[in-house]
């Protein structure tokens, strides 16, 4: 008897309407859409307006015209600056591949301990700040750096070589050593879901080591490539520091122009011009690696 009580105690009224709560929800989702809204949506929507105004020496209005836009096409230093930025950003993505995957097939191949002290030295340089890893460089390859004077001391130089530092060659060095961990990550955990019986099986039939990377390796991590690919290409291409701190006048990129436009130049149209074309530059291939592998595979790389 007190069950039957309890248990109609607790049932809804039957003849009474259901209780279903209204905008609940939307409610608990408002915060996360307001802030994407202040702070994401608005200040593109912001620089998508001021792209189309005009600056000068006295500020910029809001004069709607397609000047600025026009000024890519008929000026050839914005032009060729977009195109030098795509060459340095895809160089550095390969160059960055081929050092990556023996990093992310040799930490998956690893056991026990050894594994986890290998990961630690992978992550190890990763925690220092950005500046300082791109700033060490120059007193490795400036004039008076490390390599100037250990070749000066060995006799085989007279005087120091100036070429080391500040060009387009140390822009790649830098890029690539600051972005390394995005590629071999994301190739390293696809590594290992792979199962080794399937490359040992592989041997076992007679396939050759060429064989096995690009018939069961390459196919099964290719989401992991893709992820961290796309990863490195989007950091290279909206790069500032690097390039600012050892490329020189022959190794600026497209970032450090817009942000010239911005500071130096006062002409905050076409710098907002420029940085449309930077995102459209990061999210076109983001989008066409997104419909191939998935969105999510792209930040998970390949992990689902």
């Amino acid at each position: 008897m007190l069950r039957r009580i309890a248990g109609r105690a607790g049932a809804p009224a039957a003849d009474g309407p259901a209780v279903k709560p209204i905008g609940r929800p939307y409610l608990l989702v408002a915060p996360a859409v307001a802030w994407l809204l202040v702070f994401s949506i608005a200040p593109l929507a912001f620089m998508v307006a001021i792209s189309f105004w005009k600056s000068s020496i006295f500020g910029t209005k809001p004069d709607f015209q397609f000047g600025n836009y026009m000024r890519l096409f008929t000026d050839p230093l914005y032009g060729n600056m977009v195109l030098k930025t795509l060459r340095i950003a895809v160089t550095a993505t390969v160059i960055a591949l081929l050092i990556s995957f023996p990093i992310a097939y040799f930490l998956s191949t690893r056991k026990g301990l050894w594994k986890g002290v290998f990961v630690l030295m992978l992550f190890l340089p990763f925690w220092t700040s950005y500046v300082v890893r791109t700033f060490v460089w120059i007193p490795i390859l400036g004039r008076n750096g490390v390599i100037n004077q250990t070749l000066h001391w060995l006799g085989l130089i007279d005087a120091p070589l100036d070429w080391l530092l500040y060009n387009e060659g140390v822009v790649y060095v830098g890029l690539i050593y600051v972005y390394t961990l995005y590629m071999t990550l994301p190739i390293y955990l696809s590594l290992e879901k792979i199962d080794p019986r399937l490359i040992e099986a592989a041997l076992d039939l007679g396939a050759r080591p060429f064989a096995v990377f690009f018939r069961i390796l390459l196919p099964l991590c290719w989401p992991g490539v893709l992820a961290g690919s796309i990863m490195v290409f989007l950091l290279a291409t909206s790069a500032y520091v690097t390039p600012q701190l050892l490329g020189g006048p022959s190794g600026i990129m497209l970032g450090n122009v817009i942000a010239n436009q911005f500071l130096a130049n006062n002409n905050w149209a076409m710098g907002a011009t420029l940085s449309i074309v930077l995102i459209t530059i990061a999210v076109v291939p983001l989008l066409i690696v997104g419909r191939w592998i998935g969105m999510r595979q792209v930040f998970l790389g390949g992990r689902e």
